[in-house]
């Protein structure tokens, strides 16, 4: 099933005049699609609930009345069923992992996605255009096809496609908020514009009137599609693995920024401790990966091969081992799913027990003969082991026969209690127990140790208690963050931040062919040494004002170059331009932003709760593909300098996120007759 039923840019064949970007289909009807319309349906069931429960509790504190007490009570504890029904339907579809597994796959065990957050639609409309109209004095109604463009742009991020496209769309809005910031949230004033997002873990919403929610959602939605780009990614190809990889370290990259860039946002989802146990989740699955990638040639049955196997296996459990201990953590444990900590679970067990079967294969299947190097296996050995069971030593493991034999079968005991031991766990998952792919592999590793185990198997002898000791991790390609490139900030001259005059015509006469004053500054140009006896300054031109026009021509962008090739030509008659001063005023300090969160009192919680989305008069905006109004900032030659740069699908390897992924030394001389895995 694909992403995308109808192509990219395509005006709907419906009859409706709506038309939708590259890199979003909200018409497609996939099963990644149906999971994220049934959680916006839930989110808003949950906001009802919880506008119930809040209209109780208050009623609850006002009343006196026993008998109306009683039935509020009741009201309150049928409530409070339902969200908790609620609330474990939202789990269930965080537990839905087969949605996002590539559809050919049959033979890997099923990875860990994020879903994105809801969010509701936005209306810049009225607030964008008055404040164009009152700060910049400018016509508010030049820009309805700009700012349309920009609802457009917001409405297609709620919908992106699964690939690269669809990240750089939510890259490409990303790149246009702190612009927006720029130009139109000002310290000293609100815009009256509500940004709310759902929780992805509770479906609690939040609303804020400042632009921090909306960024910090945007990036979480990028890590959250790098992480559905690597699920979905063909995992019996090396350049499948290398995709995920790729995703897997990305999405850890994101939210790490995230982590170290939105210090304080209130969403639980975007907490600290819950961003830390995302990202050792992702990189935890970008190490299962090269894992994969290492073994996917063949595992050569050889006594280096098999022992460097070991350590790798050893290396992906103990990360999802450590992934398993932040998810058990309060308060992360009542919020993350079920699923998900079971599944690290499991894996651990999982990939623990083939590291000691790998060791087992190593001791069991192979004898030192004369023309093995001795001294190398010996120290392969000490340093795969953190300890030497009691009494023995490396060399005396591998010289003799009978030791050999006894601490390569503790090693496959060890690996068959850790089997069984991971069957168990997924037994225990109800949504575990939905993926028979993750049952088949289980049960296969499982079935293979007890074969390996009865090859070997002596009546005779006595039993052996022979604890195998624990496998040190060791890995040659450790999964690392892709961290994003950041650039300069917008301009800060025409900003929300600033304030100056209405723009002033000054009539230029030049004298000699000398205007009276020079200019400095690449965009906007300056006035600077200004004559006070020449014409300009009698006309009211003062030190340090900005040139916004000269003539008919806007100039608010242009260098000092451009705005002196249209000043040379000009004769006695003398010219006209428009001017603004910067105004020296002290702003006062930023209103605190009102935040909802949950159900907590005295905050915007009833404008939040009491938004209907159903009583706005639905409208369709036609993407236009003018240059929108948000390049104000931008210089002509260099229109990205003041944005963040974010992952591109640049392909030319010039960007950090587009740096060649790690690889293994090459497995094409590995005999197929030989491969163990």
């Amino acid at each position: 099933m694909t992403d995308a039923l109808l192509p990219n840019g395509i005006k709907d064949g419906g009859g409706d005049s709506t038309y939708f970007r590259k890199g979003c289909n909200p018409f497609a009807q996939t099963g990644r699609s149906k999971l994220q319309n049934k959680r916006a349906s839930l989110n808003q069931q949950i906001i009802k609930q919880m506008r119930m429960r809040a209209g109780a509790e208050n009623l609850l504190k006002a009343t006196s009345n026993n008998k109306v007490k009683e039935m509020v009570l009741l009201e309150l504890s049928y409530v409070n069923s339902n969200l908790q029904l609620l609330t474990g339907q939202l789990e269930g579809l965080n537990s839905s992992v087969e949605v996002y597994q590539n559809t050919q796959e049959t033979a890997n065990i099923p990875l860990i996605a994020l879903g994105l957050k809801e969010t509701k639609e936005v209306d810049f409309s009225t607030p964008f255009k008055d404040f164009i109209l009152e700060h910049y004095s400018e016509d508010r109604n030049s820009f309805e096809d700009e700012i349309a463009d920009l609802m457009d742009l917001r409405q297609a991020c709620r919908t992106p496609s699964r690939n690269e496209v669809g990240v750089e769309l939510l890259a490409k809005y990303y790149s246009h908020l702190p612009l927006i910031e720029s130009r139109f949230f000002s310290p000293s004033r609100q815009t009256g514009i509500f940004f709310t997002w759902y929780d992805s873990f509770t479906g609690v919403p939040l609303c804020q009137q400042n632009l921090s929610l909306e960024k910090a959602s945007i990036l979480f939605n990028m890590a959250a599609l790098y992480s559905q780009i690597g699920t979905r990614s063909d995992r019996q190809t090396i350049s499948g693995l290398e995709e995920a990889i790729s995703s897997f370290q990305k999405a850890a990259g994101i939210l790490n920024h995230l982590k170290e860039t939105f210090t304080h946002t209130p969403s639980y989802d975007m907490s600290p401790a819950m961003l830390s146990m995302l990202i050792r989740m992702m990189l935890a699955q970008a190490q299962e990966c090269l894992f994969e990638k290492t073994a996917l040639p063949g595992i050569r049955n050889q006594f280096y091969s098999l022992m460097k196997m070991a350590q790798e296996a050893a290396k992906v459990s103990e990360i999802y081992d450590q992934v398993h201990q932040s998810m058990i953590q309060m308060p992360i444990k009542d919020n993350v799913p079920l699923f998900w900590s079971t599944m690290s679970q499991v894996k651990a067990n999982h990939y623990r027990s083939m590291a000691h079967y790998f060791v087992a294969s190593a001791l069991l299947d192979h004898q030192l003969s004369p023309s093995d190097d001795e001294d190398q296996q010996e120290k392969t050995l000490s340093q795969v082991y953190d300890r030497i069971p009691e009494g023995r030593s490396p060399l005396d493991i591998l010289k003799k026969k009978d030791e050999r034999q006894c601490v390569g079968k503790a090693h496959i005991r060890r690996a068959i209690l850790g089997h069984e031991e991971a069957l168990r766990i997924y037994s225990l998952c109800h949504n575990l127990n939905k993926l028979e792919i993750l049952q088949d592999i289980l049960k296969a590793s499982h079935q293979r140790s007890l074969n390996k185990f009865s090859e070997h198997e002596d009546e005779d002898e006595f039993t052996d208690y022979t604890e195998a000791p624990d496998i040190i991790s060791k890995t040659e390609h450790k999964a690392e963050m892709e961290v994003p490139a950041t650039t300069k900030g917008p301009l800060s001259v025409f900003s929300a931040k600033q304030r100056w005059t209405a723009p002033r015509t000054i009539q230029l006469q030049p004298q000699d062919r000398d205007l009276g004053f020079t200019l400095k500054g690449e965009s906007p140009v300056q006035v600077v040494s200004l004559d006070p006896l020449c014409p300009a300054a009698a006309d009211g031109l003062k030190e340090g004002d900005y040139i916004v026009a000269v003539g008919d021509t806007e100039c608010k962008w242009m260098g000092v170059s451009e705005v002196m090739r249209l000043l040379k030509d000009v004769d006695e008659e003398g010219i006209e331009i428009q001017v603004v001063s910067m105004m020296d005023t002290n702003p006062p300090m930023p209103t605190k932003s009102a935040t909802f969160c949950g159900n907590l009192p005295k905050t915007y919680s009833m404008i939040c709760l009491g938004y209907d989305d159903n009583d706005k008069n639905p409208k369709s905006h036609k993407v236009t593909k003018k240059s929108s109004f948000l390049s104000w900032g931008l210089k002509n030659k260099l229109k990205s300098a003041s944005t963040l740069s974010l992952p591109t699908a640049d392909h030319s390897g010039t960007l950090p996120w587009n740096k060649p992924c790690p690889t293994f030394p090459s497995s094409s001389s590995y005999n197929n007759d030989s491969s163990l895995y």
